[in-house]
């Protein structure tokens, strides 16, 4: 085999290795979180991070037993959610808020945010209503 088919077959081996990295990172909807059973949970906010490739809302929830749960709720990329309207000062430290979204497959204190609702009624919407349809948008 020459030099040139060499190096002609070495990258493009080494395309494919890249372009199949990114692909195998990121997980499917469903393998992590319950489509059919939204959930509502209040709290106060204690971190809000605005990053790719899902944003995270960290919550105190107040149990039954009067003991603080820290909740944590992942967004959609920040892409989607400046598109829905959000920022990365639209949710601080010290907001109460009540996160409605689709609760984790292992039953922990972890969710995927369908939208935040803050006391005076003011929403951001973080998710579609069917998380498993497939769009371009999510």
């Amino acid at each position: 085999m020459s030099k040139q088919w060499r190096i002609m077959w070495s990258v493009v081996f080494l395309a494919v290795v890249c372009s199949t990295v990114p692909a195998a990172a990121h997980h499917s909807f469903p393998v992590h979180f319950v489509p059919d059973q939204l959930i509502s949970v209040s709290g106060v906010v204690t971190e809000f991070s605005f990053r790719n490739p899902h944003g995270q809302l960290l919550f105190a929830v107040e149990n039954s037993d009067g003991e603080q749960v820290q909740w944590k709720a992942e967004t959609n990329s920040p892409n989607i959610l400046r598109r829905r309207g959000w920022t990365e000062a639209s949710i601080k430290p010290g907001d109460e808020v009540t996160v409605e979204g689709y609760r984790a497959r292992d039953g922990s204190h972890f969710m995927r945010v369908y939208r935040v609702i803050y006391p005076d009624g003011r929403e951001l919407v973080g998710q579609r209503p069917n998380p498993t349809a497939a769009t371009s948008e999510d």
